[in-house]
């Protein structure tokens, strides 16, 4: 055996957890994600899904990807820097940059794609990138990837924020990153005040709208809009595979930015371009959200339903207030074995474990969209309160 295999052969928690009979990975579904999915040949309801506006199986989305495809085939072939750019690229562009309220948006093929080419190429060796402990591992990989230097805050401490401000040369450009809704917790980061210390130490903001648009401001347009700090914030990122019921990604910024990363963003220059198909899809998906939003006030409606419910059951759920809920299990071997028990009970959540999130800290995650019913969302939380009591997790 060579060394990296004899390396790599010590990794054997997955073969422990499916030798135990609670792998909860890699599941294939064979329907569409609707709240009710077909998992080897069951119907399992499904609480595992980022589409919060209920979007990705919309007929009118189904209908303007195909009509994509006949156009313009099914791929680029290309990176947008060379010959990946369609015409249907730049409408869709242009339609972001109006729906969000900035200057300039790029696309990219991925929402891991964004964080990772924008958050590595933005600053310089004498730079800063202050950013959340809980931020999206995307984000983690691209400060990773730049020469500036790091400084780490507690999450959502603006305390410790402004402490690490303090130690930066206010003479150097200094970069504030953070997700808008923290994609495992579900809470809310708290833009007004960090745009109040940007502007005392002549900070930059980069917000990840990637679990808030759809869900928070007018439009479901996210936090930033909802906060009033559109204007504030310097790049707002969001992804299309979550509320937009797509693939792909984009930064909303101004034109000298883009015109930046246009021809640094290696991510951008050295990845194919978003499909037609996706393009298309998001470009429906932004009108449907803008045109019905009794979808997003449906979304909330359920959202709070579910979270009194989880509180009135004894359910941990840390300091969410949005469509995402942790269920704090603390203990990855039990959060495996009620996820798959759960899923014998008909109900599909996701676990999260280390090292995703640290060993005490381990959960399921809960998330809800749009479409889901209420009698649906009473099912889940019954059958989740029997595991959970099963396992000791709550009284």
């Amino acid at each position: 055996m060579k060394l990296l295999q004899k390396k790599l052969s010590a990794y054997t928690i997955p073969q422990e957890a499916k030798a135990a009979g609670v792998y909860p990975y890699f599941r294939a579904i064979s329907s569409e994600q609707e709240p009710e999915v077909t998992i080897n040949g069951r119907r399992v309801l499904m609480f595992g899904s980022n589409c919060y506006t209920g979007l990705v199986s919309d007929p009118r989305i189904k209908e303007a990807a195909i009509e994509a495809i006949k156009k313009y085939g099914t791929g680029c072939a290309g990176s947008p820097f060379l010959n990946g750019t369609l015409d249907l690229h730049k409408q869709l562009e242009h339609r972001i940059a109006e729906y969000i309220g900035k200057e300039d948006v790029m696309i990219y093929s991925t929402g891991f794609e964004v964080n990772l080419g924008v958050v590595s190429c933005l600053t310089g060796r004498e730079d800063y990138i202050l950013w959340d402990e809980q931020d999206h591992a995307s984000i983690i990989e691209g400060r990773r990837l730049s020469f500036s230097q790091s400084l780490k805050y507690k999450h959502n401490d603006m305390e410790s924020l402004e402490k690490q401000l303090q130690k930066c040369d206010p003479d150097k450009v200094k970069l504030i990153v953070t997700d808008g809704v923290f994609s495992m917790e579900g809470d809310v980061a708290n833009l007004p005040k960090i745009v109040e210390l940007s502007k005392k130490y002549n900070a930059t903001i980069m917000v990840d709208e990637a679990h808030s648009i759809g869900v928070f401001g007018n439009g479901g347009r996210g936090t930033c809009d909802h906060f009033g700090v559109t204007k504030d914030v310097d790049l707002i990122m969001g992804t299309f595979s979550k509320s937009f019921a797509s693939l792909g990604g984009f930064i909303a910024t101004d034109k000298e930015i883009t015109n930046y990363l246009r021809h640094h963003s290696r991510s951008y220059i050295f990845t194919a371009s978003i499909t037609p198909a996706s393009t298309a899809a998001a470009l429906k998906a932004i009108d449907i959200m803008e045109q019905e939003p009794e979808r997003q006030a449906r979304l909330w409606e359920l959202t709070n339903f579910a979270l009194d419910g989880f509180r009135a059951n004894g359910f941990e759920i840390g300091n969410t207030s949005t469509p995402i809920i942790p269920l704090y299990i603390r203990d990855n071997m039990k959060t495996f074995a009620i996820t798959t028990e759960l899923f014998n009970e008909g109900i599909f959540v996701n676990p999260v474990v280390s090292p995703a999130v640290a060993p005490h800290d381990t959960l399921i995650r809960f998330s809800l969209m749009a479409t889901h019913t209420k009698e649906q969302v009473t099912e889940a939380i019954e059958k989740l309160t029997k595991v959970f009591k099963k396992y000791g997790i709550i009284e």
